[in-house]
């Protein structure tokens, strides 16, 4: 099987960078991952966040593709909860009229942020707002030009952006396959292995579009030693924040998880989740990878790297597209 990396870049505030030269950095890396190969260049969104810079992937994901020429490139993704999928679809059709074929719209269900960002988002919508399951609907709809209403998304682009939804969960593999869009399995939040694997089974069972596709998104860390590699992994968890409305919120450390309750005014409880991270050589990064592969049956690897360093990063990435040449085929 040909197995294809890319990249999901969050856009991290080294220290003592400013956001202009962080946002640099991340146009950098895309070129970079053009010239080593790379399959498709994802860029996040995060709100209020002294640390991330990608706070609008739309605008991002232009701006990149000016300054690239072949590579692909996607949202990582659009949180939903927060707009209109009408809007969200014009944005995209946009993206795919000036980058035609190159541009795909990943959607998430997390807020991005915390509590106030997300009030400050929604602060002029209808309450209650309404369900991420039913916006993401009418976004497929709209996407695919099957919307019942009478109003499109215009400029209608040649060939429809491809849709990812991207998630942690069986129940998010099960709505991707549904829906017939493809799926990102987080597995950077959630590395449990038997929650990958029944979502895996999950997504084949109810895949309505066989053009769809199942892929896995490991935070990876290549160095010239395993012990090299794992320093810029300092924590091995991640928390999920369960509330009493049901909602779920996945959250990377504790300190991240309490910060964000803080301004919750319900009751929850915290659900420790192992990470899915795979460091060492890139013989042994490589190994790992088609394994995974070859296991669960799986072609594409959202690649996540969050060093503090853009040399070290950049590097990692090289020894990563060698790991390519090495271990696996690359397409």
């Amino acid at each position: 099987m040909t197995i294809r990396f890319s990249i999901l870049d969050q856009s991290i505030i080294n220290p003592g960078e400013n956001p202009s030269e962080t946002l640099q950095n991340t146009v950098e890396l895309a070129q970079l991952a053009e010239q080593l190969g790379f399959h498709r260049f994802w860029v996040a969104e995060h709100h209020n966040s002294d640390e991330i810079a990608g706070a609008a992937p739309e605008v991002l994901l232009g701006y990149i593709a000016a300054k690239t020429n072949s590579i692909k490139l996607a949202s990582g993704g659009v949180m939903l909860q927060h707009y209109s999928p009408y809007k969200v679809a014009e944005q995209f059709h946009v993206l795919e009229n000036l980058a035609p074929g190159r541009v795909s719209l990943g959607v998430g269900k997390a807020p991005g942020g915390f509590q106030p960002a997300t009030d400050a988002l929604q602060k002029d919508f209808a309450k209650p707002v309404r369900t991420f399951d039913a916006k993401l609907e009418e976004l497929v709809e709209l996407i695919s030009h099957k919307s019942t209403t009478t109003i499109e998304a215009k400029p209608l682009p040649e060939t429809n952006p491809e849709i990812f939804l991207l998630g942690g969960s069986v129940a998010s593999a099960k709505q991707a396959a549904e829906l017939g869009i493809s799926f990102v399995f987080a597995y950077f939040i959630n590395g449990e292995e038997s929650v990958l694997k029944e979502a895996r089974a999950t997504f084949d069972q109810f895949q309505i579009n066989q053009d769809t596709s199942f892929q896995l998104a490991p935070i990876v860390v290549v160095a010239e030693t395993k012990s090299a590699a794992d320093r810029h992994i300092p924590e091995r968890e991640s928390i999920k924040v369960e509330l009493a409305d049901g909602r779920r919120v996945n959250l990377g450390s504790r300190k991240q998880a309490e910060a964000y309750v803080k301004d919750i005014d319900q009751s929850y409880r915290f659900i420790t989740q192992r990470i899915g991270a795979i460091t060492g050589t890139k013989q042994e990064v490589g190994g790992e990878i088609k394994r995974l592969s070859e296991k669960y049956n799986i072609q594409d690897f959202v690649i996540l790297t969050p060093i503090k360093s853009t040399e070290i990063k950049r590097y990692s990435y090289q020894l990563l597209s060698e790991s390519i040449k090495e271990e696996v085929v690359h397409g």
